[in-house]
């Protein structure tokens, strides 16, 4: 039965793994981009790197990483810290936009070089926002809830006011299971869903 555990950094590798397997609306996104590690580098790692003791992974029984949950408490602070001192030191690992024959690569890129500098909208409300994904294999088995409970209860004793998220509305699975949740749609840019939590509120996991 696979376990939930806080994330140790032998646990990197892993991130990405899951983090590109499950990076194209849910399904696997491998060979997508000129390298699969760049999903990590922008939506996974970056969290364990800064807030290592914001981080879950579920272990499989042959211990692999099959899934995660990564987050901060300071959806600002993080965005200058990427923008600052993570993304300068990846940039340079990746080919600059545009890269022919990887539209989609361009996007990410240019996503990644714009982080920090606008501030996002549901922040003072949502500080802190999360990022989950878990492998076809865990499905069905609540670990899912179980990692956001976690999460949530982290963040609810920290003080934090609420979480937001933004998703690819394409992603109808996530949505549904953001709502089971609890979670609010909050006002968002177009082409993205955002749903939020605030903490103290009637309880999103209940």
């Amino acid at each position: 039965m696979p376990q939930i555990r806080p994330y140790r950094p032998a646990d990197r590798d892993g991130l990405y793994d899951v983090c590109v397997k499950t990076a194209d609306s849910g399904a696997d996104a491998t060979g997508i981009l000129s390298d699969d590690r760049l999903w990590g580098d922008v939506w996974a790692v970056p969290y364990a790197e800064r807030h290592p003791d914001l981080c879950w992974v579920v272990e499989s029984d042959d211990a692999r990483v099959i899934g995660y949950i990564v987050a901060t408490d300071d959806t600002l602070s993080f965005e200058r810290w990427f923008h600052d001192e993570w993304w300068p030191t990846r940039v340079g690992e990746y080919p600059e936009p545009p890269v022919t024959g990887h539209p989609r690569q361009d996007w990410v890129m240019s996503y990644a070089a714009a982080r920090g500098g606008n501030d996002e909208p549901n922040a003072a409300e949502y500080p802190a926002h999360l990022h989950i994904d878990l492998l076809p294999e865990t499905q069905g088995m609540g670990l899912g809830r179980r990692l956001t409970e976690l999460l949530f209860t982290e963040l609810a004793g920290r003080g934090v006011a609420g979480l937001h998220l933004g998703m690819n509305p394409d992603n109808i699975g996530a949505g549904k299971f953001y709502e089971r949740l609890g979670m609010q749609v909050l006002p968002s840019a177009e082409g993205v869903r955002v749903y939020g939590v605030r903490f103290g509120a009637p309880s999103a996991i209940g």
